[in-house]
């Protein structure tokens, strides 16, 4: 059977994190996204463990539940920790992702980083340790943890950031490589990118959502075929990826020029590079003469030892790049996503196709029109297609993508009159 995972948010312990984000929330917005399997994130954060161990079941199957909660929602234990720490007269800031099977050991864990930095903070605590020491201490506590690169990409703070990452996973994790069978794409790069680089070939592309709001839950999720549902099943999906009877089927992309670091550029100057550009200008911005932030795009292209790649590679999964439901709303009626509107159109389409995935991903178009307005199922079917235009993020400035042209936009008054025959 299928499951949808999103492995990777935030709750509301952590910095620039909505207050909304908690157990319930989140497991209402994870059903209504069609995501069976989400993480117990934070855990690290006594409070929000202690809500966990309040709220939270345990299940023979290694996952939790709500108490007394109808939602066909599982948790799973997880974290994101940030190593910030120097070696070898370098200075190097590595975000990882934690999974634990049990409270147990979610509990021996926090007792042995409790004395090396301060878990109240945030729910994503920030250690002055090497990220091969937090991976040692990991697997002590049990060998069925699991940790994997967490934006494998993003320029400050990641395996493979431009600003304070590696160039290798052998290079970062040294001793303990064995132990990482998976890394995170991030917002900003997608699994066709990773395949480039051969170094990656024994190792899993995993995508998560890194939500900071209820509504951005499963911007990116990993899709899994499972023999039954349990943590070590889920661990052994990503660790094997030849496993027929536990496997990834595809990954769900955001777009990755919407992500906020896929190009080069200064967001104070309003300068943004391709690579291309970038090399011709020497990494120097031409408005401050400051360096450039190096983005995803042309940290790949540095690391890469291979040509671009349009299919999936033997044994690899494929995957499938979206545009969120709200956005195609949004930009069908004319008005900005989180407006009324948009929300109203949002909760009777998920209701009436049961989750937002299952619109997204498997009705057609003729039964979408029966369901929404035809302006909305056209940019369904047009993302399908991936008929639309995107123009690539750099510098912390999210990307954009459009389903429509401008002068194709419906405007506000005939959206209101769509709406009223409909």
């Amino acid at each position: 059977m299928q499951y949808i995972t999103d492995l990777h948010f935030h709750s509301k312990y952590s910095r620039a994190v909505s207050q909304l984000m908690n157990l319930e929330n989140c497991a209402e917005w994870a059903a209504k996204k069609g995501i069976q399997v989400i993480a117990a994130c934070d855990f690290t954060h006594p409070e929000f463990f202690l809500e966990i161990k309040q709220k939270l079941e345990p299940q023979k199957i290694g996952l939790l539940k709500l108490k007394n909660s109808d939602l066909n929602v599982y948790f799973l234990l997880g974290t994101e920790i940030s190593c910030i720490y120097s070696k070898n007269n370098r200075g190097y800031r590595i975000h990882v992702l934690v999974w634990m099977p049990n409270l147990e050991a979610v509990e021996r864990f926090n007792a042995q980083l409790g004395w090396r930095g301060n878990l109240k903070s945030d729910g994503r605590p920030i250690l002055g340790m090497d990220v091969k020491e937090l991976t040692k201490i990991a697997f002590e506590v049990t060998d069925q943890a699991a940790i994997i690169p967490a934006h494998a990409w993003t320029p400050w703070f990641s395996l493979f950031g431009s600003q304070f990452g590696f160039d290798s996973l052998k290079d970062c994790f040294e001793e303990y490589t064995d132990k990482i069978f998976a890394i995170e794409t991030g917002l900003s790069s997608d699994p066709a990118m990773n395949w480039r680089l051969s170094q990656l070939d024994n190792v899993s592309i995993v995508s998560f959502s890194d939500a900071h709001s209820l509504p951005n839950i499963g911007r990116e999720a990993t899709v899994f075929e499972l023999e039954e549902l349990s943590y070590q099943n889920i661990i052994r999906a990503i660790k094997q990826p030849i496993d027929l009877k536990n496997k990834i089927v595809y990954t769900i992309e955001f777009y990755p020029e919407e992500g906020k670091y896929h190009w080069d550029g200064h967001r104070n100057c309003n300068v943004r590079f391709s690579p291309q550009e970038t090399l011709k200008n020497k990494e120097i911005c031409p408005v401050c003469k400051k360096k450039v932030t190096v983005g995803v795009m042309n940290r790949v292209e540095k690391l890469a030892d291979r040509e671009e790649i349009k299919e999936p590679p033997k044994g690899r999964p494929s995957y499938k790049s979206l545009v969120p439901l709200q956005e195609i709303i949004a930009e069908a009626l004319g008005q900005k996503k989180g407006t009324k509107a948009v929300n109203q159109e949002y909760e009777q389409l998920v209701k009436a196709g049961g989750d937002e995935f299952n619109v997204l991903m498997n009705i057609d178009e003729a039964e979408l029109k029966k369901m929404t307005l035809p302006k909305i199922a056209e940019g369904v079917m047009k993302v399908h297609r991936g008929d639309i235009i995107v123009e690539a993020g750099y510098d912390g400035v999210f990307g954009t993508v459009k389903v429509w042209p401008e002068q194709e936009k419906m405007s506000e008054a005939e959206a209101s009159g769509q709406k009223s025959l409909f």
